[in-house]
């Protein structure tokens, strides 16, 4: 029940993240400071993507453990799997937002924008998801918005993931990624 809400939790945090992590070279000037020195943009910005690589993954493996021993018995049953699982999904969602918002700072070279930007478009996505919820004419939207590709009730009465929602993560975070570089 209260997976949605670390999923919301930790996603807004990636999104934050990947736009200010690119985008506050430009606004602290430090651009061109790095500029002059004997390193490379790719080198760079490769650095900056792993620090929030590992900032991610630290931030999941914190919220499984304390999601794992807070609820690891349901009834009497164990459920450590499906905990694993949901939080293996809400990792994928991580990376998912994490490169969105570092191509939105690529794109935007402000970092207010960025940060906005890659908010808003998940505020979107989030709301979208409640959405079709409570109205299941929206069900094909299910494609449009993240939030539905690792839900937790899907995990636990489905055993696992769905195999489209994992193919099209991959290729949201495969489109994403190489924005980054580019731009």
């Amino acid at each position: 029940m209260l997976n949605i809400y670390l999923v919301l939790m930790t996603t807004i945090h990636s999104a934050m993240l990947g736009a200010t992590i690119i985008s506050k070279e430009e606004r602290d000037k430090m651009v061109e400071f790095l500029f002059v020195k004997p390193v490379s943009s790719y080198k760079v910005v490769s650095s900056k993507l792993l620090a929030a690589l590992v900032n991610s993954i630290m931030l999941a493996i914190i919220t499984g453990i304390s999601s794992y021993y807070l609820v690891k018995y349901s009834e009497g049953e164990f459920i450590g799997t499906i905990i694993l699982q949901a939080m293996m999904g809400m990792f994928i969602l991580q990376l998912l937002f994490l490169v969105i918002g570092s191509a939105l700072a690529a794109v935007c070279k402000n970092s207010k924008l960025a940060v906005s930007l890659s908010t808003g478009i998940l505020l979107v996505a989030y709301i979208v998801s409640i959405a079709i919820d409570l109205n299941e004419k929206l069900a094909f939207m299910k494609y449009l918005t993240p939030f539905k590709y690792f839900e937790a009730k899907n995990i636990m009465f489905s055993e696992g993931f769905d195999i489209i929602f994992l193919l099209l993560s991959f290729v949201l975070i495969m489109l994403f990624s190489p924005v980054t570089y580019i731009l």
